[in-house]
């Protein structure tokens, strides 16, 4: 094809003919050591187990984890005093008394969140000749683009190579030893957990161990006869070596030795007695033990090349959707002439830069030495390990992402590694349906269905309402009511109707009208009906609610003290006014628009408490112009009508988001790093690149785990991003902000490039993006102007205007048909796709 001509469009053999080493080694993440502390080690996962690989010569640690294994069990998350300490709430704050309301609040609260736990440790230790292994040859690498960790290191004249990764179709993570000499291979291995467990040899090649989680969160607090059964675990090791050469040994029952074998392979399955978020684990019918065995058993057969193929063909079909390339400069970049799309799947591998040399540059240096350099390829890194942490840990039939994801080393992680819902599990999710990744958002889906069951009880209990009710932070038994802790960040009853935002995109995004109708709609109605009934009305007329807080923020109120309890946030106000259009538009496109709910949200919506401006300029945060003791509060609440949510935009509302810009001023830079990605988010949104790149640069700073400062953000050395300590939330939130500088859209509107840096990122493409209105994106840029774009949608058609840089074009896209644009965003080219391209 000419440039700035026709699309090409390749077959999938012509795509894989392009992959060679640098294409590759740009997208891994590599060290010239072992681990030194959790965060050094690398991540695998397969949605439902995970694992961290440490690399260790001598002696390796393997640490496990299984997403549902949690203390507790089923709990009512009712509260039968709860209206009348609500009654006494509200009366508190419409009287002004906003310290005694906040003290009053705390009758509002249930019990406390349960705790994520960890499943154990493959333990491998190697004879003494691994001991003096020779540094200088020593590698370890996590690929993106195969979701594969490797190891690669030298013991005198031998090479020995690990290769480990988490299978989603087989639910298996797999490991394999090989040595370049016959005969070389020998290690013992065990397995290990810090929860209550026991181990057994069976037959003379597997380990089987048993456990089980507490039935009470941590610190145990048990009576007689208070000790309820926890969730049951198991895991089960099988171990194979080279036929003929090589002998395993069984010893003390527990531990397994290979001698002189060429090769090892282990695979580790698990399973636990979860069943669901409302069966008592005493009532469960799941025995771990023999799905385990079950589960090794169908695959104990395949080869080490089949359990690859299968992995790698699974999980690239998500990963290879979606590439991305950056430059400074134009002879950098592969110019292929044209924006190529693969079966509508474009290989990361298919556009990359020359003369690269990342793969023999640790990435801590890379790190460190961003401050200077900007390497733009450390950005292309980083935003396609999001993509990589979400395929890894959020897939179909598993659960939801938690504060880590699924890794997590502690019996007492930080905020119970609970899903967060004031800002951290939404944040989770924002790079699914813009990444191409649509598919990892069914755990959410499954968890807010959860969610919806306990809180129709919560809500009707505590509330005296109808619908249902999340508050800020949940975990396994969908809990639904108000934790215990501080009434700033557990008094906000507003999580369901956040979490509720992410249904109705997925409907943008997608255009699936059958999932809006049947899993949508029902749980935006129950949700509706219970924010309907939370509103009341206030002095002034509007609707408003009480009590009300900003999630995580305190207030000095009139009589000088700190307080966190009025009425009727900013933050409220903007995810109800989200809830609200998202019904009404859902409603007029299922033939619903009549229904009693609908007419009530009409109503209701103009009466909903606007968003004002503040004396300084910037946007209020509460119902008052209240004075704020902490400025530099890293939670931007109150600006969630510019982003993730659209009552606030560029072009409708100018003032508004001069006094978001005057808040993101006035919040300051610093945070930690979910709050700096969300301001990066921010920035973009106002088509501000320079912040926006500035909150970038803010990110990508190393973190010492061993002299690490709490609220400071930054990356660790494996590419977890801090609080500190590591949260998985800025990891998502970086890559979706990314998009937000590169697209942004409506159902109808598709703005390009609006917050691109384009001295720093000068020259570039990005191939498989999704927009709303069911769009997928490819965009090639040079020397900081537009190039080319290329639209395509799978179903339907739509009229779509394109804006780039006060150019605005109104055009048809029809289902099947690639559409090529030049800069002037004149249609040069359309032509059809292959029924073999659609995904």
């Amino acid at each position: 094809m000419e440039d700035g001509g026709s699309v090409l469009v390749e077959t999938h053999n012509n795509s894989m003919s392009m992959v060679d080493s640098e294409a590759s080694n740009r997208l891994k993440i590599t060290f010239n050591g072992p681990a030194k502390s959790w965060t050094d080690a690398i991540p695998i996962g397969n949605g439902r187990l995970g694992a961290m690989v440490w690399g260790g010569v001598p002696s390796e640690i393997i640490q496990l984890n299984e997403d549902t294994l949690w203390t507790g069990t089923p709990s009512d998350y009712t509260n039968p005093d709860a209206p009348e300490a609500l009654s006494e709430v509200r009366n508190l704050v419409d009287n002004g008394k906003y310290t005694e309301a906040t003290e009053a609040a705390v009758k509002l609260f249930g019990n406390t969140t349960e705790v994520y736990q960890l499943l154990g440790d493959v333990k491998l230790e190697f004879d003494d000749s691994h001991i003096p292994y020779s540094e200088e040859t020593y590698h370890r690498e996590l690929d993106l683009d195969t979701a594969t960790a490797r190891i690669r290191y030298s013991v005198g004249d031998v090479e020995y190579t690990r290769e480990h990764f988490a299978s989603n179709p087989d639910q298996v993570i797999v490991i394999k030893i090989s040595g370049s000499k016959l005969g070389s291979v020998s290690f013992t291995v065990s397995l290990d957990s810090k929860l209550d467990h026991h181990c057994y040899i069976n037959g003379k090649s597997q380990i089987i161990m048993e456990g089980s989680c507490l039935g009470k969160r941590i610190p145990p607090k048990v009576k007689a006869g208070d000790n309820p059964k926890g969730i049951q675990f198991s895991a089960v090791l099988d171990l194979q070596i080279s036929e003929g050469i090589g002998v395993i040994h069984v010893l003390d029952n527990m531990t397994l030795k290979v001698e002189g074998s060429d090769w090892a392979l282990l695979l580790l399955v698990a399973s636990s007695s979860f069943e669901s978020p409302f069966t008592e684990p005493s009532d469960s019918r799941k025995d771990p033990t023999s799905e385990s065995l079950r589960a090794l058993k169908s695959i104990i057969n395949l080869s080490y090349s089949d359990l690859y193929a299968r992995h790698l063909d699974d999980y690239q079909n998500l990963f290879h959707r979606v590439s991305f390339q950056l430059g400074k400069s134009p002879n950098k970049i592969t110019n292929d002439g044209s924006l190529v799309i693969n079966n509508l799947m474009p290989s990361a591998n298919a556009v990359y830069f020359k003369g690269n040399n990342d793969d023999g540059v640790p990435t801590v240096q890379r790190i460190k030495s961003f401050q200077s350099d900007e390497d733009p390829s450390l950005v292309e890194l980083l935003f396609q390990f999001g993509r990589y942490l979400l395929i890894s840990c959020s897939r179909p039939r598993t659960q939801v992402a938690n504060l880590q994801g699924i890794w997590n080393k502690e019996l007492k992680p930080k905020w119970d590694c609970a899903p967060t819902l004031n800002i951290n599990l939404e944040m989770n999710y924002w790079p699914a349906l813009p990444c191409n990744l649509s598919e990892c958002q069914e755990p959410l889906f499954d968890f807010i269905k959860h969610l919806s069951v306990n809180g129709s009880k919560t809500a009707q209990v505590n509330y005296q309402a109808s619908g249902w009710v999340a508050h800020h932070r949940s975990d396994i038994w969908a809990k639904s009511s108000a934790s215990g802790g501080k009434v700033k960040s557990a008094l906000w009853p507003m999580g369901g109707a956040w979490l509720c935002t992410h249904l109705w995109e997925h409907y943008n995004y997608t255009m699936d009208q059958d999932f809006l109708e049947n899993e949508a709609y029902p749980l935006l109605e129950g949700c509706t009906s219970f924010l309907l009934d939370w509103l009341i009305e206030g002095p002034e007329g509007y609707l408003e609610t009480n009590p009300s807080t900003s999630p995580e923020h305190s207030f000095i109120a009139p009589d000088g003290k700190i307080a966190s309890v009025s009425y009727s946030s900013t933050m409220d106000m903007a995810i109800i006014r989200e809830v609200f259009y998202a019904v009404i538009a859902a409603s007029e496109i299922l033939g619903k628009n009549k229904d009693a709910l609908v007419q009530k949200v009409r109503v209701a919506e103009p009466r909903l408490y606007p968003t004002r401006i503040a004396r300084d300029g910037s946007v209020m945060e509460w119902v008052k112009d209240f004075e704020d003791p902490e400025v530099h509060h890293r939670h931007l609440s109150h600006l969630f009508g510019l982003f993730p949510g659209h009552s606030i935009t560029i072009e409708k509302n100018p003032d508004l988001c001069k006094a978001a810009e005057n808040t993101l001023y006035k919040r300051g830079e610093d945070g930690p790093g979910w709050s700096t990605t969300w301001k990066i988010a921010l920035w973009a949104c106002l088509h501000n690149s320079e912040h926006a790149y500035r909150m970038v640069k803010h990110l990508i700073k190393l973190v010492d785990p061993d002299h690490e400062i709490a609220f400071e953000g930054g990356l660790y050395s494996n590419l977890f991003a801090a609080h500190p300590p590591f949260q998985i939330d800025a990891n998502f939130g970086f890559t979706a902000a990314v998009v937000e500088m590169l697209i942004q859209s409506t159902l109808n509107d598709l703005h390009l490039l609006p917050a691109l840096p384009r001295d720093k990122w000068m020259n570039g493409s990005v191939k498989g993006l999704r927009a709303r209105g069911g769009l997928t994106v490819n965009i090639r840029w040079k020397e900081g102007d537009l190039h080319e774009v290329c639209l395509w949608m799978k179903n339907g058609r739509s009229l779509h205007r394109l804006h780039y840089r006060g150019i605005t074009v109104t055009t048809n896209i029809s289902s099947g048909i690639i559409y090529s644009f030049n800069a002037h965003l004149k249609c040069v080219n359309a032509c059809s796709i292959p029924k073999e391209g659609f995904l």
